[in-house]
């Protein structure tokens, strides 16, 4: 599991990576523009280069993208759709710019409408963004079940990917928040294991491609997506040693979104927690196993 967190972009695409070195990560996550905005920040050819040049100089070993919050793919209106169309094709690009290994895509909301013709819909505007980018996945995050945002369920993520064709680009982003506000006690080998079977089978195991790190300031099954620094929530210490420790998960990026001491994003003591509880579960799992 390569641990890391969600790094600013201020100052230039490349500072994020030294951004990243400074807290100790081994994986980045970034936004391509601002999250809240739909002007989309350009890029040249030269910010991706050093931004290439930046990862391969450093100690961190995968970046993802996050698309953007306004985007919503399932709305059947047709300014709202052109726009998040757009959007998403830009976040796609530049993940082929600097060779991301994914773009994390909140799919949006339904609203009232019901699930099959938001499902249909969604995945058309899908299918579109990535047949106008080039080899950039695509990873859906699985939800919290707030708001009728789609991707709740692992049976929607895999209609959308259905619907948007199948494509071998499209994968899964995992949040430890999400799950456990979903009823999943990721907190417990059982919960892991009850969950992993539920994705495998809908959505297959080689679409999972990214992890967040978040632990829940909300009881478990809330349905509600707020995030807590890690082992301050309800998943705690022991539960996310557990889930830190899953040999499935060996060799993805797992970001954490984290508020941090400050309300200013993870700090070296969170990673370096993170790392530390990843060892610990390693070693509850051999005596678990011995």
């Amino acid at each position: 599991m390569l641990i890391g967190a969600h790094v600013s972009t201020s100052g230039g695409l490349a500072k994020a990576v030294s951004r990243g070195e400074e807290i100790g990560c081994r994986s980045i996550q970034i936004f391509n523009q601002s999250p809240r905005a739909w002007k989309p920040t350009e890029y040249s050819e030269e910010d991706f280069a050093e931004f290439r040049e930046a990862m391969a100089a450093s100690q961190v070993e995968s970046v993802i993208i996050h698309a953007i919050y306004l985007i919503n793919c399932v709305t059947p209106d047709r300014d709202l759709a052109r726009k998040s169309r757009k959007a998403l094709i830009h976040a796609l690009r530049v993940g082929d710019g600097i060779g991301a290994d994914g773009v994390v895509l909140h799919p949006g909301s339904r609203k009232q409408e019901e699930v099959v013709p938001a499902i249909v819909r969604g995945g058309g505007l899908i299918e579109e963004a990535l047949s106008e980018s080039e080899s950039c996945p695509l990873l859906i995050e699985q939800m919290a079940g707030h708001q009728n945002i789609l991707a709740h369920t692992f049976e929607e993520i895999a209609g959308l990917i259905e619907a948007a064709g199948g494509d071998r680009r499209l994968g899964l982003c995992l949040d430890s928040c999400h799950l456990f506000a979903s009823g999943y006690d990721i907190g417990t080998y059982q919960g892991i294991d009850r969950m992993l079977k539920e994705s495998d089978k809908a959505v297959g195991k080689r679409r999972l491609k990214a992890l967040h790190l978040n632990d829940s300031k909300e009881p478990l099954g809330s349905r509600r997506d707020r995030h807590e620094d890690i082992g301050k929530g309800e998943i705690g210490e022991t539960g996310f040693a557990r889930f830190l420790s899953e040999p499935r998960f060996e060799g993805l990026p797992a970001t954490m979104e984290t508020p941090g001491p400050d309300r200013k994003g993870p700090v070296a003591a969170d990673i370096e927690l993170a790392e530390k509880l990843k060892r610990r579960g390693r070693a509850a799992r051999r005596r678990r196993n011995s």
